[in-house]
């Protein structure tokens, strides 16, 4: 068995998985787990087992084949250990079934004999239990204490803090050797019948921050497009949504959608905002589940440890402190490092009140949580005084960026250089521009016109400042700097942030167009969706998390807003290349794929999938394919 003790983070491009958040099981295409760092039964931020074997008369079974959808797979191999067959056809076949439910793993296993005499063997699950915290694993190593394990006939139940672990496996004999535990059950197989044993894991987490959400379906089936391609994304992509689906303890009537599986299966505000608003033209729910949520968790003081403010939206939550090994960062169970969010929060609330998806009694019931988000953008937005939204970490232990492409070295110049903090951020400005003008409206609905009229003219100057320092011209191109730097110096390289200014209402429509424009050439797009940097700067690398990869939601956001702009040929052109994409990795679209231009895409192998904001993207697509 492989353990991720290396000190590198597991890749994941070429592994299965299946989960009903907040439970995931990650194996190899055989079903097996144990050889991949990555592999693991994992519950909320802990992985439990991370060793799954299945033999069959003492011999590992030989695969021949698998299936998966969002919460089930199905894994078929050969026992020719068994099979005395008078041909050279398999006549013994395991067929290994896997659900996943939230809190449940279930293993069945079938041995399904065409030999004309019965046969007698056994069936054995080799499990490993383990107890190691999602950090650890991410960064490749482990954890330290070890679960305690208690036999029972027919059960062991693991025990680690406020974990358990049950794996009830009724009839089979049972083998405890430290914790590894061996789960054994003879298996009588009739002629040409079948046998079937069935492993079952439970797990339960009293300090959990995330629970299931079991409560009515939060959005509807995409109607039926008539492309083929199309439609099998659609069904694939919203399944895969329903498995994030997610609530908090005590508020099981307010779903929200976990980010994606491995490492971000909870609450993050950047991302569960953004997809709930690609999701709008199929809401039943989500969207006020999700502007509820973040509201009850809404900043009411200022503490630099945790990035709180009063009226900002959160970053993240977290069973316990979250620690990078490496990369210095320790972030707090409750972690407010972001400047999006919030303004983020208000353009859901506006936009979901426009399509429908919630009511004026809805924004009655959030207006405590609106008009502190306004005017966190006003006091803490801008604490500097510049004019603009910014960030900077403050105790240097959080996110060195704190936007949407939070790496640290995302926010480049043109030569390649990192620029220095504080940032503000192009796109960021057209969201709080949004978000004012949307706020001001919500006001006017509440209160009568005239209400937000301080919020118009807050944006009004908010845009005039922006056109005149956020344009740059480089190389007969006429641009949006990614972001102004602590120096108040446009960061000059040509980047997908510009994309998401569009259908803000910050740009002129001829400013809209010059973009759109660039944003379809070859230095941009590939032949799978949007890049995050042109070709032709000098950080630009395929491989690079932010600075030259496609993200499939960074491609969606920016069709969104073309569609808003009217720029439906643009929209289309983008639109054509995720779907490509999304055929290419069999209809889970991953977190994010190589920016590289090759006739098959290329993965980025730590990319994470299924992710909620990735499989949105489905939505603006079809919106812009429609004929």
């Amino acid at each position: 068995m492989t353990h991720s003790a290396h000190g590198r983070q597991p890749l994941l491009h070429e592994e299965l998985v299946v989960l009903h958040a907040p439970t995931q099981v990650w194996s190899s295409p055989t079903g097996d787990l144990g050889d991949m760092p990555i592999h693991g039964v994992f519950h909320a931020d802990a992985r439990v087992v991370d060793e799954l074997r299945v033999e069959v008369g003492g011999e590992v079974p030989e695969p021949i084949g698998a299936s998966a959808t969002a919460s089930e797979a199905v894994f078929v191999a050969v026992a020719r250990g068994i099979d005395d067959g008078p041909t050279p056809d398999p006549r013994v076949r395991i067929e290994r079934r896997r659900v996943v439910g939230a809190g449940t793993v279930v293993e069945h296993v079938a041995v399904v004999s065409a030999l004309g005499h019965a046969v007698d063997t056994t069936v054995t699950f080799v499990v490993g239990v383990d107890s190691s915290d999602l950090q650890s694993v991410k960064s490749g190593t482990r954890s330290g204490v070890e679960a305690t394990l208690a036999e029972h006939p027919g059960l062991v139940v693991a025990t680690h803090g406020s974990r358990t672990l049950e794996l009830d496996a009724a009839g089979a004999d049972v083998a405890v050797l430290g914790r590894r535990v061996a789960l054994t059950w003879p298996v009588h197989v009739p002629a040409h019948g079948s046998a079937e044993v069935a492993l079952r894991l439970r797990v339960e987490d009293a300090g959990q921050v995330v629970a299931a959400y079991e409560g009515d379906p939060v959005l509807r089936a995409l109607p039926a497009t008539g492309d083929a391609r199309l439609d099998r994304w659609a069904r694939e992509a919203l399944a895969d949504l329903d498995a994030l689906r997610m609530t908090r303890p005590g508020h099981g009537d307010e779903p929200f959608l976990a980010a994606g599986a491995p490492w971000f299966l909870t609450l993050f505000g950047r991302d569960t905002l953004i997809a709930a608003r690609l999701l709008l033209p199929v809401d039943d729910g989500l969207a006020l589940g999700t502007l509820r949520t973040l509201a009850r968790l809404q900043g009411t003081q200022v503490d630099a440890a945790s990035a709180e403010q009063p009226g900002k939206i959160l970053h993240e939550i977290r069973d316990g402190v979250f620690t990078m090994p490496g990369e210095g960062i320790v972030l707090p169970p409750v972690y407010y490092g972001t400047v999006d969010a919030t303004p983020l929060w208000i353009v859901l609330l506006h936009r979901a009140v426009a399509a429908g998806a919630i009511g004026l009694e809805d924004v009655r019931e959030l207006r405590g949580t609106l008009e502190g988000a306004l005017a966190w953008m006003r006091d803490h937005g801008d604490p500097a005084g510049t004019g603009f939204l910014h960030y900077r970490d403050e105790l240097g232990t959080g996110l060195a960026n704190q936007g949407w492409k939070d790496s640290g070295d995302s926010i480049r110049f043109h030569d390649g250089t990192i620029a220095e903090g504080p940032i503000a951020l192009a796109e960021v400005q057209a969201q709080a521009h949004e978000a004012a003008v949307g706020g001001a409206e919500l006001l006017d609905a509440l209160d009568g016109d005239g209400a937000g009229d301080a919020w118009r003219v807050w944006a009004a100057d908010l845009a005039v400042r922006f056109r005149d320092r956020f344009w740059v011209e480089r190389d007969g191109h006429r641009f949006l700097a990614i972001a102004l730097d602590g120096a108040g110096r446009p960061v000059d390289s040509r980047t997908s942030n510009m994309g998401q200014c569009i259908g803000t209402g910050i740009l002129s429509a001829a400013e809209e167009s010059l973009l759109a424009e660039q944003l379809v050439t070859d230095a941009f797009a590939s032949r799978w969706g949007l890049r995050t940097m042109a070709t032709d700067e000098g950080a630009f690398w395929p491989l690079s998390y932010h600075c030259g990869s496609v993200w499939p939601h960074d491609t969606g956001v920016v069709i969104e807003g073309m569609l808003r702009a009217g720029l439906h040929a643009e929209a289309a052109a983008l639109a054509a290349r995720l779907l490509d994409a999304a055929e290419a990795f069999g209809w889970r679209v991953p977190e994010l794929l190589s920016g590289d231009d090759l006739p098959a895409p290329v993965a980025y192998p730590a990319s994470c999938r299924p992710q909620a904001w990735s499989a949105a993207a489905v939505v603006p697509v079809a919106r812009a394919l429609a004929p």
